[in-house]
């Protein structure tokens, strides 16, 4: 018997056991499963079994990636790039620079730092005595980093790929694997300069990079937890009431009030206080009405925040972007680390919702086909001037307070803008490429193509003795190469080369030693 002959009797025989067990527990349950569960675990060892071959012995690989990663094209990473350069170039216009630290830390190191999102953590196998984990978010190794190293002043920002065990939802940019953009300010500074620095980035960036409208909402952990303290939460529920406080965006009121009372444990009248609170949205005066508010103005917490957020505004007013900022008292964001300012950038839509928006949007809680509605969350971040200092032996902290941009949704949105229009998206840089017009002149083009990429010219030449001359010019209209240097035997006589301009199918002789700044001249305008 085969390897496959015995790997079916074996289930057979387990089939057998477990429709025996059925019969003598009355069809309800054989050692915690259901009659479906059975099936369902036949069909994966069925389909295992037609992933590693047939009776033949034969193995078999599925070619895929593996859930919550994906491959992307040429395309696709062009426009990454793009996106890249113009975070970074944002981030080094207010005068960041930047670091990395390693894809896995050590466990204890990212242990308590993500409230109940800890169980999304990756942990890796014991590797020669250390207990390691992949990196959540960019956060708490950049402030391991600071420990580490004594440092205590910094504006720096990072560009790399972080590892959560969750749900993946392909169509809305959200993966098991994807990058973050954090920018973030690390030293004793006035209160709220620097805080109102990440919301002028965040502004800068979405603006430019044209993604549709959106706002940025902004609350402060310390006026959460006070409001917490007035409408009578338990101090040791706090943290655990935020973390339903921050599914307001994907719950309605009545479902996050129903976990709160009904699996936190928190009474109804505490629910109902709350959410008179979160429905609060405003500017500078919702600040200055709450410090006037009977309740809230008892919360020392709760005073401090309000006052900074006052503060914040202020600077916001200077910076020109408070048409795009709210305070919202549902903003929560529930990571365990932050103890001052929280925001979170939103895009929003006017009109008909594209299909994997909409998908977002009924995830999101947010009803109705038209009018401005969420289509998600593309950057968050706050203060955090305690993180540091736990992992100081002495406890010093350094007051911090940074911004991350959801970068794998903005890809998204802007991959499925490409989709819709007609733009071409341009896979290379190439300037010109270098192209015969008669036979037997590839020792004279490969000499030519040598001779631009030495001065810097961003060039190709087709990998074939004798290309035909319209292949070659087909070439550089699908890959949207702007200039063609033509070589003739006429050419070569007279010293030139016949440019041309793809576009308009111009062509005019230039002297060789002139064409490298004649190209450069060209490209520059393109």
């Amino acid at each position: 018997m085969n390897i496959w002959g015995m790997f079916s009797l074996r289930v057979c025989m387990g089939l057998a056991r477990h429709r025996t067990s059925l019969c003598t527990r009355s069809l309800c349950t054989v050692s915690g499963m259901t009659v479906s569960q059975i099936d369902e675990e036949v069909a994966k060892l069925l389909q295992l079994k037609a992933q590693l071959g047939g009776d033949d012995g034969k193995h078999q690989f599925v070619l895929k990636t593996a859930k919550g990663t994906r491959d992307y094209n040429p395309k696709q990473m062009a426009i990454r790039e793009k996106v890249f350069s113009t975070i970074v170039n944002c981030f080094k216009r207010h005068g960041a620079e930047t670091i990395d630290t390693p894809v896995f830390e050590l466990k204890e190191t990212l242990t308590g730092k993500y409230g109940e999102d800890s169980k999304l953590i990756y942990d890796l196998k014991d590797q020669g005595g250390e207990l390691l984990s992949l990196r959540y978010d960019l956060t708490v190794p950049f402030a391991r980093y600071l420990a580490m190293n004594k440092i205590t002043n910094i504006k720096r920002y990072h560009i790399a790929k972080v590892y959560r065990r969750d749900n993946p939802a392909m169509t809305r940019g959200r993966y098991r694997e994807f990058y973050q953009c954090d920018f973030d300010i690390a030293g004793q500074y006035d209160p709220m300069i620097p805080d109102a620095e990440c919301l002028k980035i965040v502004h800068e960036i979405l603006s430019e990079l044209d993604l549709g409208d959106f706002r940025i909402k902004v609350n402060d952990r310390r006026i959460l937890d006070g409001m917490f303290a007035v409408c009578g939460v338990p101090d040791d529920k706090f943290r655990t009431i935020c973390s339903t406080v921050d599914k307001l965006d994907k719950m309605s009121w009545e479902d996050v009030r129903c976990e709160m009372v009904k699996e936190k444990g928190l009474s109804e009248e505490a629910a109902d206080q709350i959410g008179e609170y979160v429905s609060m949205q405003g500017g500078q005066d919702l600040a200055e009405r709450l410090l006037q508010d009977p309740k809230m103005s008892q919360s020392k917490q709760a005073v401090a925040g309000l006052t900074d957020m006052k503060q914040l505004f202020s600077f916001l007013q200077l910076f020109q972007v408070t048409d795009k900022v709210v305070f919202d008292l549902s903003l929560a964001r529930g990571l365990d680390y932050y103890t001052g300012v929280i925001y979170e950038a939103l895009l929003t839509q006017t009109g008909p919702i594209p299909a994997p928006a909409a998908a977002a949007t009924e995830q999101n809680g947010a009803g109705g086909d038209e009018g401005s509605v969420s289509v998600g969350s593309v950057a968050g971040g706050g203060r955090y001037d305690g993180l540091v200092g736990m992992f100081d032996p002495k406890g010093r902290k350094v007051p911090c307070v940074g911004v991350s941009i959801g970068i794998e949704r903005v890809f998204s949105i802007l991959e499925q803008k490409a989709e819709a229009s007609a733009e071409k998206v341009r896979t290379t840089e190439s300037q010109v490429m270098v192209v015969s017009a008669q036979k037997n002149l590839l020792e004279e083009r490969l000499k030519l193509t040598a001779e631009l990429w030495n001065a810097g010219i961003k060039a190709e030449v087709m990998y074939k003795k004798n290309p035909k001359l319209l292949s070659q010019l087909q070439h550089c209209e699908d890959s949207g190469i702007p200039l063609v240097a033509i070589l003739g035997e006429q050419e070569l006589k007279d010293g030139v080369v016949k440019l041309r301009t793809v576009a308009s199918r111009d062509e005019v002789d230039v002297p060789r030693a002139e064409l490298v700044e004649e190209i450069k001249k060209r490209t520059s305008l393109v």
